[in-house]
């Protein structure tokens, strides 16, 4: 390792980086890099029972979890669920904790979204991108000397469609993206389901329950997924199908970038170039993405 990089992944909402990007961020953990998940939400909103204060705590408990499990910080802003704002307020809150954090890649959500949380964190990072390099907006944090580089997450919205520019193979990190999954139990086995309408059949017990949350598992005999699998109902929120769709969607991608490998990847983390950050290079992207070449 040249150096030690510093990865700062923004979500909404507590467990948004880890479906979103959590094979990523363990790859660049396990290799030494510093890594860190800021939720810009406390989750208090996401459960049919639990009281609001209560979940919060909850949620916050499941995402230092992930911090201990994964080798990296997780930090949650005190904004209720579904209160979240792009207000001047917020926009300086965001650009001093980006700043404190000083990192060379961003990750975080397109502004196109059917929630109203993740559009406005997308619209806040939008909004205080360029302002990280202005020392006269918030002088008490010294300004960064140079932009990030901006990484839009994968999403399934088509208006306007997502485009990977980079994507990250995780097969030999799936089953440990699935334990900080786990992690999240409030969502993974209660809300989720109930929403999805299988709440009923989640099962109890530890072992049972990480099974069920693959289900339904993938073959590991060299089966290529085709598209006809991502129509495919699911009891979990983070089935291996979909897991599998960004390599299944950018499969010409894969080979184009990976050559014969690519043909064989059975899951992806996929991400697109932000043209508010830092342009990404080729030799800017093996200073950041190491683990590609």
């Amino acid at each position: 390792m040249t150096r030690q990089l510093r990865i700062l992944m923004i979500g909404a909402h507590p467990d948004d980086c880890d479906i979103l990007s959590g094979g990523t961020a363990l790859r660049y953990a396990r290799a030494g890099h510093a890594v860190k998940f800021l939720a810009l939400c406390n989750g208090c909103g996401g459960h049919q029972s639990m009281a609001p204060e209560d979940l919060a705590r909850r949620r916050h408990l499941e995402t230092q979890a992930v911090a201990r499990l994964a080798g990296i910080e997780y930090e949650v802003w005190d904004v209720p669920d579904c209160e979240l704002m792009a207000t001047l307020e917020n926009r300086r809150r965001l650009v001093r904790d980006i700043r404190a954090f000083c990192p060379d890649v961003v990750f975080t959500s397109r502004p196109n979204d059917y929630h109203a949380d993740h559009r406005n964190a997308a619209i806040l990072m939008q909004d205080a991108g360029y302002l990280l390099i202005v020392p006269n907006f918030c002088p008490e944090a010294p300004a960064l000397r140079r932009m990030p580089v901006v990484l839009f997450f994968y999403d399934r919205f088509q208006n306007p469609p997502f485009r990977p520019d980079l994507m990250v193979p995780i097969d030999d990190l799936i089953e440990d993206k699935y334990a900080l999954l786990h992690c999240h139990t409030s969502q993974m086995y209660e809300w989720l389901p109930f929403t999805r309408g299988s709440l009923d059949q989640v099962p109890s017990g530890d072992a049972a329950r990480r099974e069920w949350l693959h289900g339904p598992r993938l073959p590991r005999d060299g089966t290529v997924p085709d598209a006809s699998l991502l129509g495919q109902a699911t009891a979990s929120p983070v089935s291996e199908i979909r897991e599998a769709a960004p390599a299944i969607k950018y499969r010409d991608f894969l080979i184009e970038r990976f050559g014969e490998a690519g043909r064989h990847v059975l899951f992806a983390e996929a991400f697109a170039v932000s043209e508010y950050g830092t342009p990404l290079t080729p030799d800017l992207a093996r200073e950041l993405f190491p683990f590609l070449e």
